[in-house]
């Protein structure tokens, strides 16, 4: 009650106040809350543009972020094609490879290392004997070292073996029925027999001819120099 009362007062006396007034404090006292409401909404103007610039300015780069990952994913996805295509290409093995990449040769060495004696060659170590013996013994003491008969998979062995070799030898190539195969049970691929006629089951490389025809066959029991080969 006494709440009601003073507001009830207060309006009253503020109600006589503004009936004392003279019409030009009247219509000043309107002029400045027109003003002051004037001022207030052109504030709230001023605040809705700067949100909407500043909206604006979001959407237009969140556009241009969206374009430009558009764009990467699709690079992305023919960089991926292009690399499944490349992973199915035919595979070959280590020597096979090096034809096609010869600028890796090597890149393995410092990580293997053949013993004494031993010539490195992509993953394999090679022996050249020096002393004589049958295709069964040479296979036999190939054994024993760890490998067996050279099995020669690509003409960069070849060209190698014949290159380091000075002597006939003993490979792993051996004739079985019609069909010859190597040690490792490989059927033969690659040919370098030399022109004309021998006779025997087992095959020899002959180091003092070119690489291209230099292979003989010779009869199993007899003796001659033998190569190694032992993979890394």
């Amino acid at each position: 009650m006494y709440i009601k009362f003073c507001r009830s007062y207060g309006e009253d006396k503020k109600g006589e106040a503004n009936a004392n007034l003279s019409p030009e404090s009247k219509l000043s006292v309107e002029l400045e809350k027109t003003g002051e409401k004037g001022k207030q909404a052109e504030g709230n103007t001023r605040l809705y543009r700067a949100v909407c610039f500043f909206l604006t300015i979001t959407c237009l780069v969140l556009l241009v972020v969206v374009f430009i990952l558009s764009l990467k994913l699709q690079n992305g996805s023919t960089v991926c094609l292009e690399r499944v295509e490349t992973t199915t290409a035919p595979t070959c093995n280590y020597e096979q490879c090096q034809d096609f990449f010869p600028k890796s040769r090597g890149q393995y060495r410092s990580c293997h290392k053949c013993d004494d004696g031993w010539l490195t060659f992509g993953q394999s170590c090679f022996f050249l004997s020096t002393t004589r013996l049958s295709w069964d013994e040479s296979q036999k003491n190939c054994s024993a070292r760890g490998g067996s008969l050279a099995v020669i998979s690509s003409p960069r062995v070849q060209r190698f073996l014949t290159k380091e070799g000075k002597f006939t030898y003993w490979i792993g190539l051996r004739q079985s029925g019609d069909t010859w195969t190597w040690v490792n049970n490989d059927s033969l691929q690659d040919r370098y027999w030399t022109e004309g006629t021998s006779q025997g089951n087992c095959g020899m490389l002959k180091s003092s001819s070119p690489p291209e025809k230099n292979w003989l066959t010779a009869q199993c029991h007899a003796y001659t120099y033998y190569i190694c080969q032992l993979q890394l």
